[in-house]
């Protein structure tokens, strides 16, 4: 990075690949790191394929749909689950709370859920983010 600011060049561009967005970044520690985030065209294909589902499903029970859900939920952390991602696990949970909350007011005329009831569905029903893959470095115990 030190060198590309000496010759007046700026940031690497990014670049896709296996479903991530690579970015180059900084770490707290001010030191430089390679950041991952979730590739947006990914992440809308995924949206767009669970409200489909969803409203297959519109007049399933609600513990079968939220079962479902959190298996798609757990699986989408479980390979997107990197550090420096979560802002955007956090977003793909919020959405699929609030597509799951459209999905089920359009059950009948009068069928509004509040919302504390879906906070309580969806803190039920799906699992929080969490962060599966470390640094390799830390991950493999590597001491230097």
């Amino acid at each position: 990075m030190a060198s590309r600011k000496r010759r007046g060049e700026g940031k690497p561009e990014t670049f896709n690949f296996l479903g991530f967005t690579h970015i180059c970044g900084k770490k707290r520690s001010g030191r430089f790191t390679v950041v991952r985030q979730t590739m947006r065209k990914r992440l809308q294909a995924k949206m767009n394929e669970v409200k489909t589902e969803l409203r297959r499903r519109l007049h399933h029970s609600l513990p079968e749909v939220g079962q479902w859900l959190r298996s798609v939920v757990g699986g989408h952390f479980r390979y997107y689950g990197v550090p420096m991602n979560k802002p955007a696990l956090h977003i793909f949970r919020f959405q699929i709370g609030w597509l799951w909350h459209r999905v089920l007011s359009r059950r009948s005329q009068k069928g509004r859920i509040p919302w504390d009831r879906m906070r309580r569905l969806i803190h039920r029903w799906l699992p929080l983010v969490r962060i599966y893959h470390e640094y390799p470095l830390r991950r493999m115990g590597v001491v230097t």
